[in-house]
């Protein structure tokens, strides 16, 4: 066996046994690798927490915390962290179940410390592996935004000064211009806005794709974010006859999320309800369950096709028929709102028939049972093996 250690982040060993635990420790220390030890799952947890391991060895069978919990609570610390779980009471029962819970590998007692150190060495360069995976998406992602944003910001330039152009143009001609000049202008600039809002989205969608855009959990009221978004459709609405009907309860427990994120997302679909409901009605509604919070979005638009539904939320995709001719857009603003809702660990869904309208339903975690930040650990025993 080689004395080159396979990693050299810490391992932890989580055992009631003393013996076990000297055991691996003597086999891994051996060899070089850096190992601390633990008696029970609240005292290895905390460590881990702080010492931030490459790999975690757990016994399955230890009194207060068992192994499976202390599994389930490292899945919250740290998803990558690998585990590998060691019992006296093999079965291809609790292997498996161990397996699914996330352990990467299953080990019996009694067994060899060169049996240990194998089964170590293969967790090793998986956890290298999946940070070398991890680092590559990081910095695929944050290529891909500087590209957006540099790709953006070279396209708002120019076209910034073609609408200047432009003002300038038409307000030289005055009231001897054409009117059909006016009418091209009128258009060349209805394109610019086009244009400036794919690109506005396009960065919307880049930021929640680097997970720039919903960073904070904190509650959320639905109802004060539709109580002070509504009164920006007002004008649109008025102009399109849409009546625009606030019904979120007062009393709605908050939501677990990002409240500039959501604020952008609820202004998406309103934006949308009223576009696609002319002489209608759009209304914001709102509900809760044991642990989650659902906001809807109703109108009594035009609706979605079933073949349609499916497709709404692909980035770029518009639903172009009879119904949809003349109604702007970029075809962005549900995709971002889906990636929004799922970044809060939530979703989006919908709802529609041709002709009799479209229900948006978000649904967030409670603000009171929502998940904890991933470094959490819940509800930890207070009695130590």
């Amino acid at each position: 066996m080689s004395a080159q250690p396979a990693t050299t982040e810490p391992i932890v060993v989580i055992d009631d046994d003393e013996t076990m635990r000297r055991a691996c420790h003597a086999a891994l220390r051996r060899v070089g690798y850096q190992v601390e030890t633990y008696s029970n799952g609240p005292s290895g947890l905390e460590r881990i927490k702080e010492l931030k391991p490459g790999l975690l060895i757990v016994d399955l069978k230890m009194p207060g915390m068992s192994g499976m919990e202390v599994i389930e609570h490292v899945k919250r610390i740290d998803p990558d962290l690998v585990i590998v779980v060691i019992t006296g009471f093999a079965t291809v029962g609790t292997a498996v179940e161990a397996m699914k819970a996330g352990a990467y590998d299953f080990v019996p007692k009694p067994f060899t410390a060169e049996e240990l150190r194998i089964i170590i060495a293969r967790g090793c360069e998986r956890r290298r592996l999946a940070m070398e995976a991890k680092q590559l998406r990081r910095e695929k992602e944050a290529q891909a935004h500087r590209f957006i944003t540099f790709v953006s910001h070279q396209l708002q330039s120019p076209l910034g000064a073609v609408q200047q152009y432009l003002d300038v143009l038409l307000h030289q001609m005055g009231g001897d211009a054409p009117e059909q000049h006016r009418t091209w202008i009128g258009r060349c600039s209805e394109k610019l806005n086009q244009m400036h809002s794919i690109i506005d989205d396009w960065l919307k969608l880049a930021k929640v794709e680097g997970g720039q855009l919903a960073t904070e959990r904190v509650p959320v009221s639905w109802q004060q974010l539709a109580e002070e978004t509504l009164p920006g459709f007002a004008a649109e609405a008025e102009q399109g006859g849409v009546t625009l009907c606030n019904q979120v309860p007062a009393d709605l427990p908050a939501a677990l999320g990002d409240e500039s994120a959501l604020r952008m997302l609820l202004a998406n679909l309103v934006g949308n309800a009223v576009k696609y409901s002319p002489r209608g009605q759009v209304t914001v509604s709102a509900s809760a369950e044991d642990d989650t919070v659902t906001l809807a979005v109703s109108d009594t638009g035009i609706g979605i096709a079933p073949e349609n539904q499916e497709h709404i939320f692909e980035e770029f995709y518009r639903v172009k028929d009879k119904s949809t001719r003349g109604i702007a857009g970029t075809g962005l603003g549900l995709p971002i709102c889906r990636k929004i809702a799922e970044e809060l660990d939530g979703q989006v869904t919908v709802a529609s028939q041709p002709g009799q309208g479209s229900t948006f339903s978000v649904t967030l975690p409670r603000a009171e049972t929502g998940r904890a930040k991933p470094d959490a650990i819940e509800d930890l025993p207070l009695g130590s093996a």
